[in-house]
């Protein structure tokens, strides 16, 4: 059980980490600064605070959402004190989620907003502003999702043809066998018959029957 919770609080703790790291750079360099590229267009530095939940979602909604947080911390930590993460990937996913989950619980906590500053997109398609901590929650759930056990049933063709064979796995004889082929009749060989002229035992014709 040490070794799961070591994990979870390892990359949850790192996870938190670069999250403040990241937004008190982007604070202290950012703030009151025109968009900074970083790949072109494509992806790009813009500082930006949000009330609302993950990519801006909610933003202005007088709601309390650091209860998500709250919420996702407790089903997590329950999760593994119970023991019902199973599997190195799932352990990772939770992890991640735990990570990203503290860390906007912080800005909330202490600001009532998370700083935002990374932004990908295209021209004028652009994605909602992300911080750390939404990568990895969202990381996070696409991982969860993908190592998620699959039980494999058999297929209706080999259960049927299991039904059809036999105890020892041979199917049963069909109805057309003859039997009479090799001279054995329902109760044994049948005898030869001896013919109408075949003599009686005895002595013969005129003697007597025996």
């Amino acid at each position: 059980m040490k070794r799961p919770l070591g994990l979870l609080f390892t990359v949850a703790a790192g996870v938190v980490a670069l999250d403040f790291w990241t937004k008190r750079w982007a604070t202290r360099v950012l703030e009151n600064a025109p968009p900074m590229p970083v790949v072109g267009d494509l992806v790009r530095f813009t500082y930006a605070r949000n009330s609302g939940v993950a990519f801006g979602i909610g933003a202005g909604l007088p709601f309390p959402y650091y209860l998500f947080s709250l919420a996702a911390i407790a089903a997590i930590l329950t999760l593994f004190l119970r023991r019902r993460v199973q599997g190195g990937g799932r352990r990772l996913a939770l992890a991640l989620i735990l990570g990203g989950a503290v860390g906007n619980l912080l800005d909330r906590v202490t600001s009532g907003e998370v700083v935002d500053f990374i932004e990908i997109g295209w021209r004028q398609w652009r994605w909602p502003v992300f911080n750390v901590a939404d990568s990895a929650v969202s990381i996070g759930v696409v991982l969860f999702a993908l190592t998620w056990p699959r039980h494999d049933s058999a297929s209706p063709t080999e259960a049927a043809g299991a039904g059809t064979a036999g105890p020892s796995g041979v199917p049963p004889a069909t109805s057309g066998t003859q039997e009479h082929d090799s001279g054995a009749g329902p109760l044994g060989p049948v005898s030869p018959q001896r013919g109408a002229a075949g003599p009686l035992p005895g002595r013969g014709a005129d003697g007597p029957v025996a």
